[in-house]
């Protein structure tokens, strides 16, 4: 067993799809989290806002290129993360189990909270565009080029 205390979460999105461009907005994302007791539930809801603005770039713009260990990414100038203008409203659902193994009764919530915003972002997607791209990120190109394939199947 290599935790005291496990953390389960769930995250939902809302997106908008340009379908004449392939542009991506997130409109908002429900972070709900098992953190256990939370003893600083400000300091817990930033580590949800920002595990949201991480795992945005995860699913959408951030594409690091490897090539036998080696990064092709000339800099990271065109490694594109989302910024403050792009970040969707979050909305913090802190679950407060009190985890007789944790400290107070509190687990961690860390890394974890990051793991469903990509899943929940590329469901959002497929919700409105009716196909499920399924490698990231999910760039404008990508959504197009589905959105021809599905067309060309049905056509």
């Amino acid at each position: 067993n290599q935790s005291s205390a496990y953390s389960f979460g769930a995250q939902v999105a809302e997106v908008e799809v340009d379908p004449e461009t392939g542009k991506v907005k997130v409109l908002q994302v429900v972070d709900a989290h098992d953190c256990g007791f939370a003893i600083n539930p400000q300091g817990v809801e930033a580590q949800l806002d920002g595990s949201v603005h991480m795992g945005m770039g995860m699913a959408l713009t951030e594409d690091l290129q490897w090539d036998n260990g080696q990064v092709l990414n000339a800099s990271l100038l065109e490694y594109k993360i989302p910024t403050s203008v792009d970040i969707p409203r979050a909305i913090p659902i802190l679950i407060e189990p009190i985890d007789p193994q944790g400290p107070f009764g509190a687990k961690g919530i860390g890394e974890s909270t990051q793991i469903p915003t990509a899943p929940a972002i590329a469901n959002a997607i497929y919700d409105a565009i009716g196909v499920q791209i399924k490698n990231l990120p999910i760039t404008p190109d990508k959504i197009l080029r589905a959105l021809e394939r599905a067309g060309r199947e049905q056509g």
